[in-house]
């Protein structure tokens, strides 16, 4: 195996040991050492994990990042688009749109179900889990749940979720890691997931415990005939890496020093605002002595001399705010206080943290503080192009992986209660075709609209020309185009019943006509 070298601008190599110093030195005293991700990271995850709650829940800056990233990822309802791989499983597209539409209404029954029956706590509905999910996943850096199989009264199905906390998962009585059980996962020689360890809760003063108790429950990954037991969302990173990063890794020390200087700041603030003026006397310095116990007596001295300034300051009825010139013991003088000043350059400060945590979060500076005052409709764009390219791919990676999992089980059992029913001219059934018939795309939260009118007319103009399709431009905008299409024949024909004229779309440019382009000025948002 040969190695690449290092050579100088004579071409001599250059020694490993002078590389620091050819770089200044500021790297020469670095030590580090190549590890993989799970070395690194695992020994460090239960405190950066719990260290990151604790940031969520009490500091407003991470509170709001994650909303953020729920908000824009999930939004108010994630809602399925059954999208079968008709070509594969030998039916026609028109077979496959009709039998999307009924499990699309089939899910959505079940899954937004009030009584909650999908999540095994019947606390959330299927929105509220995939909201649930990608909240913990930027928390913990992932996102663990099992397939419970729960019977309902009322429900013809006994699937149903339940969140696991990763705190749960790890190796039983604290064992060490090993090639084959790592962080509670058990691995095969591939580094794949066959089972995972979950310690179970503990029953006795669970409100005044960590809420963990002393025993493990061993759960696999698949039933004997493919059904999912445990699922386990993350982004993995590098080479045998089977647990997740909490998001907050590589700010986790800025904002809780943030914080601390927030809170030093405010105090310093207050303090300063609470005295309008003082009175200072001047001692000599073997009064002063004698008074803070330089001698025996120095106690007794320092009350008797509190005593006679009190009744002196009382029988003199010294006022601020009344014009009247007090009247102060020898020695004293009357000091006004003018607040100094309370920025002093901590706002330019407090910016420049915010930008570095908004960056290591991958959102802007102005969604991380709420503070649009600066910004134009470029920037602003140019910004929000840039994150939404970020909160697509993790609705891709996580909450419609998360999803899709969820999917799949219920589809299976929809299939065998014959619920949902197969076309006849199927190839296959779904244990041969389970990817093909489950495969599915998530429509969540829409992009935000900078300017409305210029990015309708932008999709529009995708769409004439051939660049688009209205099923692409309404998701972008948390929509389903066959639900629109559908409304909008019903409006239609509810029109002409009334006796009023269709609408008309392509009027829009004479209610809104296109404004000259942007100049770059300072745009404040709606």
């Amino acid at each position: 195996m040969q190695y690449s070298k290092l050579v100088d601008a004579e071409g001599q190599p250059i020694p490993l040991a002078s590389f620091g110093r050819s770089m200044g030195g500021e790297i020469a005293s670095w030590k580090t050492s190549p590890k993989l991700t799970d070395e690194s990271y695992l020994p460090i995850k239960g405190d950066a994990d719990s260290k990151a709650e604790d940031l969520i829940q009490n500091h407003g800056i991470a509170s709001g990042s994650v909303q953020t990233h729920v908000d824009n990822i999930v939004g108010h309802q994630f809602r399925l688009n059954a999208k079968p791989l008709y070509q594969r499983l030998g039916i026609s597209h028109e077979d496959a749109r009709l039998w999307g539409k009924d499990t699309e209404a089939a899910f959505l029954e079940y899954s937004e179900d009030t009584r909650c029956y999908i999540d095994a706590e019947e606390r959330r509905t299927f929105t509220m889990l995939i909201r649930d999910a990608v909240r913990g996943h930027l928390t913990t850096g992932e996102v663990m749940a099992a397939a419970e199989w729960i019977n309902h009264d009322g429900s013809p199905y006994r699937t149903a979720i339940k969140m696991i906390s990763p705190h749960r998962v790890c190796n039983p009585n604290g064992a060490m890691d090993t090639t084959s059980l790592r962080g509670g996962v058990r691995l095969n020689k591939y580094g794949a997931a066959k089972a995972y360890c979950v310690r179970q809760a503990n029953d006795n003063n669970f409100g005044f415990s960590l809420g963990l108790g002393g025993t493990w429950k061993e759960i696999k990954v698949y039933k004997p005939w493919g059904r999912k037991q445990f699922i386990h969302i993350f982004d993995p990173n590098g080479d045998s890496n089977c647990r997740g990063t909490t998001g907050f890794i590589s700010v986790l020390s800025r904002l809780k020093m943030l914080d601390k200087y927030q809170g030093v700041r405010l105090q310093n603030a207050i303090i300063n605002a609470m005295y309008a003026a003082t009175i200072e006397t001047e001692l000599d310095a073997d009064t002063a002595f004698q008074i803070i116990g330089g001698d025996t007596n120095g106690s007794k001295k320092l009350l008797d001399y509190m005593g006679t300034v009190e009744a002196y300051h009382s029988s003199a009825n010294i006022t601020m705010n009344g014009v009247k010139i007090p009247h102060l013991m020898p020695g004293e003088k009357f000091k006004l206080n003018a607040p100094g000043n309370v920025d002093n350059g901590f706002a330019a400060f407090e910016k420049s943290i915010l930008r570095y945590v908004a960056a290591g979060l991958n959102i802007s500076y102005e969604q991380l503080a709420k503070d649009y005052s600066q910004v134009s409709y470029s920037s602003a764009r140019a910004s929000l192009m840039n994150e939404w390219r970020y909160f697509l791919g993790r609705r891709a990676i996580i909450a419609a992986r998360y999803a899709s999992e969820i999917y799949q089980l219920w589809l299976e059992e929809a299939i065998n209660l014959n619920i949902i029913k197969l076309p006849r001219k199927a190839q296959f059934n779904y244990y041969e075709a389970r990817a093909a018939w489950s495969r599915a795309s998530w429509i969540g939260a829409g992009r935000l609209a900078i300017d409305g009118v210029k990015e309708v007319k932008e999709a529009l103009l995708r769409i004439e020309g051939g660049l688009s399709t209205y099923e692409k431009e309404l998701s972008i905008m948390g929509e389903d185009y066959q639900e629109i299409f559908e409304q909008q024949v019903r409006e239609t024909e509810e029109r002409r019943a009334a006796g009023l004229p269709p609408p008309s779309w392509a009027s829009a440019e004479q209610f809104a006509p296109t404004e000259g382009q942007d100049n770059g000025n300072t745009a404040s948002a709606n």
